[in-house]
């Protein structure tokens, strides 16, 4: 999963999400559909990720750990390292183009009704019912609201492409020395927006750091204000567009009023959001799990904590997640649904927390004990508990286009380039005539 700090989910940002789809889909095709091969021989069962060098150290780990239960299959697995969704499904279609068909990817929310509804992959339903069992108990212990999301949103013709897997939540992280030095009280679960405008003004007056890094992500720095004011960039079925209601121009006035009054850094440039907050320099900044790993990397493990999103209408976070769909084209369907089956077990998840994965387990049972919350801030168990009231990330099929109306209209405003109104509305009209 993609781990820069404020750009979590740059959906397809560097290609057209449907012609994307498409020339995979006619690739696929003219691989001879269920009798394509993989990026490795027959023998092999080919898995492809997203992974830099330090998550693929990670990933190996698992992997070995696989290996040591399922000799019988040979994993040549592959972490593509880059730094968002877009590149790395365009690098898989280059491949797949050059007859590398892989037998399992990995594909995050944004991509999911995308590809299942582009005829690439191999509905799972058969091998569910044979091992019903297994099943139920995983759906067990999960949140219900991850398996009724997937079932909505991840297909878009009622078979199963994928069982939901790893997720991100958006939470607040806060450095609690700043709070502490400006005596300002902690963020709890129930704190609000003008308890946060509080903090930021307090702590840059007492300490003279900036109060929060205000961003233009569409996952980590838009979705969290308007949800937590009542609103959406989509409505529920992702077929309208909302991002002019008067509660979305509100929120993007609010975070305009926060650069304003400098009590956060001009948006752009190289400002490492947890760096400066291990340096005493930063308060607050968005993030999922992904945080994690240059939160611990800068020895500030402890300096930090994390608190739900601060509401002014009602709780709110934009959900993703992922799934491990098995491509139409393998050759090696059981092997590939041995492998699913590993990474959604109760070792297979476990072994992943312990070795300190990015992403937030989907199993209840791991993601509330040690293995998770080891070495981890404080209120990291909020993450997982956000799946309660968290909203699936809206990702119609032209996600690159919508993502990119949606940014440039709320960094217009974070600028001061634009009125929040003016901005949005304009970012409106681009968004209508995209779905």
């Amino acid at each position: 999963m993609d781990q820069s700090l404020l750009s979590r989910r740059r959906f397809l940002q560097t290609t057209g999400g449907t012609a994307l789809a498409m020339s995979l889909a006619g690739t696929l095709a003219g691989c001879g559909g269920g009798s394509g091969g993989g990026a490795a021989s027959s023998k092999e069962l080919s898995f492809v990720y997203m992974g830099t060098a330090e998550q693929q150290a990670t990933w190996n780990k698992l992997f070995a750990k696989f290996t040591e239960q399922h000799p019988e299959i040979k994993l040549k697995a592959e972490g593509i390292p880059l730094s968002n969704w877009g590149d790395f499904f365009n690098k898989l279609s280059t491949r797949i183009a050059g007859g590398q068909v892989p037998d399992v990817i990995q594909i995050a929310t944004e991509g999911q009704r995308l590809f299942a509804s582009k005829g690439l992959l191999a509905p799972l339903d058969d091998y569910i019912k044979k091992d019903q069992s297994t099943i139920d108990e995983y759906y067990a212990d999960m949140d219900p609201n991850l398996i009724e999301w997937d079932k909505k949103y991840a297909s878009t013709d009622g078979k199963t492409y994928y069982l939901p897997g790893e997720f991100n939540t958006m939470c607040m992280w806060y450095s609690k020395d700043l709070f502490a030095k400006a005596g300002v009280p902690e963020p709890t679960a129930k704190w609000t927006w003008d308890d946060f405008r509080h903090a930021c003004e307090q702590i840059k007056a007492k300490t003279g750091a900036f109060g929060y890094a205000a961003d233009s992500a569409y996952f980590a720095a838009i979705m969290p204000w308007l949800l937590t004011n009542g609103t959406s960039s989509f409505s529920d079925d992702w077929s309208k567009p909302t991002y002019n209601d008067a509660a979305a121009i509100e929120a993007a006035e609010f975070n305009r009023k926060l650069v304003a009054d400098k009590l956060s850094p001009p948006p752009g440039g190289t400002f490492d959001a947890a760096t400066a907050a291990a340096q005493g320099k930063l308060a607050m900044f968005g993030g999922g799990r992904w945080p994690i790993i240059s939160i611990r990397n800068l020895k500030a493990t402890q300096k930090m904590g994390i608190a739900p999103w601060p509401t002014k209408v009602e709780q709110g976070s934009p959900v993703g997640w992922n799934g491990y769909p098995i491509l139409k084209a393998s050759k090696k369907k059981d092997d590939a649904w041995t492998f699913i089956k590993f990474l959604i077990s109760k070792e297979g998840s476990s072994t992943f927390a312990q070795l300190g994965g990015t992403i937030v387990p989907a199993r209840k049972s791991i993601a509330s004990s040690q293995s998770f919350l080891t070495d981890a801030p404080k209120g990291t168990e909020y993450l997982y508990q956000a799946l309660s009231y968290a909203t699936p990330i809206p990702s119609p099929d032209k996600g690159a286009a919508i993502q990119k109306a949606i940014e440039d209209g709320w960094k217009q405003v974070l600028t001061g380039n634009a009125a929040p109104a003016d901005a949005l509305g304009k970012a409106q009209t681009a968004l209508e005539g995209l779905v």
